[in-house]
């Protein structure tokens, strides 16, 4: 019996030790699964951050390729330029040069001639060349001479000649000829499809250059095309589109994102990009006002002398480059508008469609208003110039913000939420808490309350997942022994309850402490997860917070409108053309004929 007992206890013992190695594999398994599991979401992790990555090499990459092949074509495009049109640029330097001499005295008439002269035979094609050769017999008093370069030249170039020597005349005293030759161009346009240098009829009136008789023109002139654009049913998608340029103005000075001032809300809130766009918007009104203040603040100080003011708005017209240079011109700003917004071809394109006006070989009235109001140095023309641009514009720029105030205003979320959806680790073990979310049109209170309970109800069963559970393990304990005690009872009763006993009370042991182990689990759940409830409650309230902060900020700053509408509104009255010229007479008689 002896030996039974000891074969018996020591098969039991066996068995006891199979049971806690298989126990051990099984843990053991399970652990390499949860790692397979972590490794597998790391890797999953990496590969959409090496995604990412790659897409962004991919997109650098491009853009640096654009960049180069756009600083390339702009050193190609620039010879080819200096090479075609470079002579071009010892003419235009030329003609103002030749009024100065005739001013100052210090040039004799034949080393004007000769100059012009030969200037005409390097550059038989341009219509500055003739021009220069007309003023060279005028001082030298060959009428004869003087005519055919005249004529020559407006052959070339009739509207440039034609406000050449309108403003020449002018400069020299000669209202009634320099209005003859200003009512000759103007009667010649047509608003829909003006050249690029009528960028210099707006230069004059800002600067007051021909004089009261001119100006009165030009007033009228201008005054019956825009009515002539603005009543015909045909040119409404002109108006629109300055609309439409107008409103890209606006959207340009819209603030940046507000996301490091309500870090909660942007967190939290699902309705966050709408709430950072619209408060953006808001925002805008201030920007916008502050720049068209500074605009329509703007005076520049006058030229001492008619002359020098007269003088600058000739530079304007005789630099302005020809129409077969455009399509190099187009090219070359295409390239260097790629190089200035980093290789974007969309954002450069884009950009050129903009400044229509600066390279297209014609355009309309308005869209030649809106460019010198939005990009003045595009065109060449002042800051004296674009303000009174401004005012002529005031319909479509009320249009625009209107519209944009609107869009912003309608964009403001009717209902704001917080939503809650956290995971947590707890040993090996993870809790992810299901989402939650509440309106904060309700108290904060109550958001308070159902937040607490949701995490109560979740966590409540969380964390009894994670006991022991020792009427289940102790089942097969049971059986165990009960087998035990009637298999062996059979050949011994004594063997029998030793061995029961023995297996009984290691397997209780063991289960002691697994239970233990569980017990201080679920401690340290309970722990950690009313850390993160009381965070969750923290943040609740901090959004709340920042929700309040928002509207406020929202109030204060979309009350800005109103004096944006009222800027705009004032445009009419508060861009007069207050010219120091408009009565002034030149200081010399200049040559006669």
């Amino acid at each position: 019996m002896n030996d039974i007992d000891y074969t018996l206890r020591h098969n039991v013992q066996q068995v006891g030790h199979q049971v806690e190695a298989l126990r051990e594999h099984v843990a053991e398994v399970s652990g390499q699964i949860e790692n397979v599991r972590a490794v597998q979401e790391a890797a999953r992790t990496e590969l959409q951050q090496l995604r990412v990555d790659f897409h962004e090499y991919v997109r650098i990459s491009e853009l640096t390729a654009n960049i180069q092949r756009a600083e390339t074509r702009i050193g190609a495009f620039q010879d080819q330029v200096d090479h075609e049109f470079g002579h071009y640029k010892g003419v235009r330097r030329t003609a103002v040069g030749m009024l100065h001499a005739f001013d100052l005295g210090l040039v004799t008439e034949d080393t004007v001639r000769t100059v012009s002269e030969q200037l005409m035979i390097q550059t038989p094609r341009y219509w500055l060349a003739p021009a220069l050769v007309a003023l060279a017999s005028w001082s030298a008093d060959d009428p004869r001479l003087c005519e055919r370069s005249i004529e020559e030249a407006f052959r070339r170039a009739p509207d440039r000649t034609s406000l050449f020597f309108a403003l020449v005349l002018r400069r020299q005293n000669r209202a009634d000829g320099s209005a003859r030759w200003l009512r000759h161009y103007l009667l010649a346009q047509n608003p829909q499809e003006l050249g690029r240098e009528f960028a210099v009829i707006l230069e004059a009136v800002a600067q007051g250059a021909f004089g009261p008789a001119g100006r009165d023109l030009l007033g009228r002139f201008l005054d019956r095309w825009q009515g002539m654009m603005a009543d015909g049913v045909e040119h409404g998608e002109t108006q629109d589109a300055q609309t439409r340029r107008w409103r890209t103005e606006i959207d340009s000075l819209r603030a940046p994102s507000a996301a490091s001032e309500f870090p909660q809300l942007a967190a939290l809130s699902p309705q966050w990009p709408a709430l950072d766009s619209v408060l953006s918007g808001a925002r805008t009104q201030q920007r916008l006002l502050d720049k068209y203040r500074t605009i329509l603040s703007h005076r520049s100080a006058p030229a001492q002398r008619m002359e020098d003011a007269v003088d600058d708005i000739l530079d304007l017209l005789v630099s302005e480059y020809d129409d077969e240079e455009l399509p190099l011109r187009r090219e070359l700003a295409f390239n260097r508008a790629v190089v200035a917004h980093g290789g974007d071809l969309p954002a450069a394109t884009a950009a050129m469609s903009a400044d229509v006006a600066v390279h297209s070989a014609t355009v309309d009235i308005l869209t030649l208003q809106t460019a010198a109001a939005l990009t003045p140095a595009a065109i060449g023309v002042s800051e004296d110039t674009r303000r009174l641009a401004v005012g002529a514009c005031r319909e479509w720029f009320f249009r625009a913000h209107t519209q944009f105030s609107r869009d912003y205003r309608l964009a403001v979320p009717q209902d704001v939420e917080a939503q809650f959806h956290t995971d947590h680790t707890v040993g090996a073990q993870n809790f992810r808490l299901p989402l939650w979310t509440g309106s904060f049109l309700r108290p904060l209170a109550e958001l308070e309350e159902s937040l607490a309970a949701h995490w109560d109800r979740h966590t409540a069963g969380y964390v009894q997942s994670l006991g022991y559970p020792l009427l289940r393990k102790s089942v097969p304990a049971l059986l165990v022994v009960v087998g035990i005690l009637l298999g062996v009872g059979q050949f011994s009763v004594r063997a029998a309850l030793i061995a029961g006993a023995v297996v009984g009370l290691g397997w209780g042991l063991r289960m002691y402490l697994h239970a233990r182990a569980a017990l201080r689990l679920q401690q340290q759940a309970r722990e950690l997860l009313g850390h993160a409830k009381a965070d969750s409650l923290l943040r609740l309230r901090a959004t709340s917070a920042e929700l309040s902060d928002w509207n406020a900020r929202y109030e204060a700053e979309d009350a800005v409108e109103t004096a944006c509408a009222e800027l705009i509104a004032a445009l009419g009255t508060t861009t007069d053309n207050g010219s120091p010229f408009g009565g002034r007479v030149v200081s010399g008689e200049g040559p006669q004929v």
